[in-house]
């Protein structure tokens, strides 16, 4: 049996308790098609060290979107990336799966193991930030605020209700601008005396799609391989989790630096 039939199956805690009949059929299509060491672990800090134990075995994470990204920033971390490939059996609620659907990994867990066994390692970009972050997919600076936004909705409902038996409705909702400084390649895209709407990035092609908004002008599109963000402090939303407050960060991309299992065609 070569290396490449004998797998790591790291069975992520949150994925075990959640639903433990996906984990069942994943482990049952994987072992009977190769040699499959099983691993339990119940922390972050098994994880690592059970990941750090793979030997030669291919990685295979039964997980969702958080354990596939703690998966790839270790693994980066020990700059080893490049050696070899992983391969996820996504599971978890369907809003905790983003990342990986977005990536090509199957949606069903039969689909998606078989697809560990018999599929085809893609090569993909990372983005790197100077703190030794990594980003699988979308980089939006700053954060928009999400959460802030969904548990006000409700009140803002009520006041609207209010203000409209009092004076009319505002015909429009203001837009929070921020002042940051943006620098692409060494190339000043927009400065603290501009007010910006949001930024957006994502790695294509071994390149970063940089995409200002500003607040009174139309979007800036550009390529890069090195983005910097600095200004008052900001944060930032990476792969869905909000990172920060920071006052500056730079971002670097690596082309083709880490490989996934997909399914082939």
């Amino acid at each position: 049996m070569s290396d490449h039939d004998q797998l790591l199956v790291i069975v992520d805690p949150v994925a075990r308790r959640s639903d433990g009949e996906s984990v069942r059929i994943a482990k049952d299509v994987l072992s009977a098609g190769a040699e499959a060491k099983i691993c339990l672990p119940d922390s972050p800090e098994e994880f690592t060290r059970a990941l750090a134990r793979r030997g030669s075995r291919r990685p295979v994470v039964l997980g969702d979107d958080r354990a596939l990204l703690r998966t790839v920033a270790l693994l980066h971390r020990e700059r080893d990336l490049a050696a070899g490939a992983l391969s996820l059996v996504p599971i978890g609620a369907p809003d905790a799966l983003e990342l990986a659907h977005a990536l090509g990994v199957p949606r069903s867990t039969p689909a998606a193991a078989r697809a560990v066994l018999d599929g085809a390692v893609r090569r993909l970009d990372l983005l790197v930030d100077d703190s030794d972050g990594v980003v699988l997919g979308d980089l939006q600076v700053p954060a928009s605020p999400v959460l802030a936004a969904a548990s006000a909705t409700v009140w803002g409902t009520c006041r609207s209700l209010v203000r409209t038996l009092v004076r009319p409705a505002p015909t429009a909702l203001a837009v929070r601008t921020h002042r940051l400084r943006v620098e692409a390649d060494g190339v000043l895209l927009t400065d603290v005396d501009t007010p910006l709407e949001s930024l957006t990035v994502r790695s294509v092609g071994g390149a970063a799609e940089v995409v200002v908004h500003p607040s009174a002008a139309p979007p800036r599109h550009m390529t890069a391989r090195v983005l910097t963000v600095s200004g008052p402090d900001f944060r930032y939303r990476a792969d869905g989790r909000v990172t920060g407050p920071v006052r500056r960060r730079t971002w670097t991309v690596l082309g083709e630096a880490w490989g996934l299992t997909l399914p082939r065609g």
